[in-house]
């Protein structure tokens, strides 16, 4: 597992290392830090899921998991 979890908010998907409920997205209105220093708002919506991912946070989360990136 990677130590960091995907969540949709304000219109992007984005990546966090907060703590995370086990099994589970973080629920809607739950504060997270991003992994590209923000601190926003889930959105755990059916749609949030389709967003685009924030690319700051796709860099971060493939440095974290060691993948090199393309």
């Amino acid at each position: 597992m990677y130590p960091f979890h995907w969540v949709p908010c304000e219109g992007r998907r984005h990546a966090s290392l907060d703590e995370h409920p086990h099994g589970r997205s973080y629920p809607t209105d739950t504060e997270v830090t991003t992994l590209c220093g923000q601190e926003l708002v889930a959105e755990n919506s059916e749609f949030g899921w389709f967003w685009d991912t924030c690319p700051t946070c796709y860099r971060e989360a493939l440095r974290l998991a060691g993948i090199p990136a393309r």
